[in-house]
């Protein structure tokens, strides 16, 4: 799929997905015919289970 439609699923800006790719934390492929940046959905939906993952927040420190 286009970066559009990758980001969509994803939730966040088309921007934010390019530089994710570029970064390496999501696969992406080029089409060799134009050169467009290219996301399977096998990809993004693993990358979407992991970022919906609670995060366990830190436990303030207590004042002596």
């Amino acid at each position: 799929m286009k970066v559009a439609a990758g980001a969509a699923i994803l939730g966040v800006s088309q921007s934010t997905l390019r530089t994710w790719a570029a970064d390496g934390r999501i696969p992406m492929y080029r089409n060799p015919a134009n050169g467009w940046r290219l996301f399977r959905r096998d990809d993004l939906e693993p990358f979407l289970r992991e970022a919906a993952k609670p995060v366990t927040p830190a436990r303030p420190k207590k004042a002596k």
